[in-house]
């Protein structure tokens, strides 16, 4: 997945981009925290596991945000390279978690 378009977006547009995404996963996140609450000791262990990788990811994507928010003209657009790097791990952080919760989920 690509945040960056064959036509460049402009910073605010960029920026929304990422931050409607990241809210995205922070929902999901919320809704796996819950599940991790309800299930077993063996369970919440794997699912707190998968969530702090996660929220490790978003802590390093939205640290990139704000760098990329606070860049000059210049360099921004070079910025929004490392971004989408960010965020492409961001997603597959996100990926794994989902496919683990699934997994677990299913089991249940």
């Amino acid at each position: 997945m690509s945040f960056v378009e064959d036509a460049m977006p402009s910073r605010d547009e960029y920026i929304q981009k990422l931050k409607s995404q990241i809210d995205q996963w922070n929902a999901q996140a919320k809704d796996w925290e819950s599940k991790a609450r309800a299930a077993s000791a063996a369970m919440r262990a794997q699912y707190e596991k998968q969530l702090e990788q996660y929220r490790v990811r978003r802590d390093a994507a939205m640290a990139e945000l704000r760098r990329l928010q606070g860049a000059s003209a210049d360099a921004w657009q070079q910025m929004m390279r490392g971004m989408d790097e960010a965020m492409k791990s961001m997603q597959e952080a996100f990926e794994r978690a989902r496919k683990s919760f699934d997994a677990k989920r299913d089991k249940q």
